[in-house]
């Protein structure tokens, strides 16, 4: 399943997730794939902690070596941020009236995506956390051989 059709998928399950240009933020994040690398679960957010700011739409996907956030600009350029399972720490579910937030930690900054839908943040937690707990064990099994 491509990438742009997880997120479709996602935005049809949980239709109150703000997302604008998913399309033009998957074929970005599909740039950035390695040739080995697949997509096991994305979704779309906005990366701010500003609940009025609907402009700063994003993809994030989570493939089997890392998560990527992809966001394509309006006119030009591109912002992505790669969270490695060595980077990643902690993260954080904020529920609020309409939507949620999530807060991954990681060791450099805090990536906040805001403007979820509240019923798929249980879904998105689940999915990152078993990912990381899995991907770190890999991880520093594979650094100590």
């Amino acid at each position: 399943m491509s990438l742009y059709t997880q997120v479709i998928k996602f935005k049809t399950k949980f239709p109150l997730t703000i997302g604008w240009r998913t399309s033009s933020h998957s074929r970005l994040i599909e740039k950035y794939l390695e040739d080995d690398e697949k997509v096991i679960y994305a979704f779309t957010a906005q990366k701010n902690d500003n609940p009025f700011d609907i402009i700063t739409s994003c993809i994030v996907a989570l493939t089997n070596k890392r998560i990527l956030i992809g966001q394509k600009r309006l006119l030009f350029g591109h912002f992505i941020t790669t969270i490695t399972p060595d980077m990643y720490n902690d993260l954080k579910v904020k529920m609020g009236l309409l939507w949620g937030k999530i807060y991954i930690d990681t060791i450099k900054e805090m990536v906040i995506l805001s403007n979820i839908s509240r019923g798929a943040l249980i879904e998105i937690e689940n999915e990152i956390t078993t990912y990381m707990l899995r991907e770190k064990k890999n991880f520093f099994a594979k650094k100590t051989e």
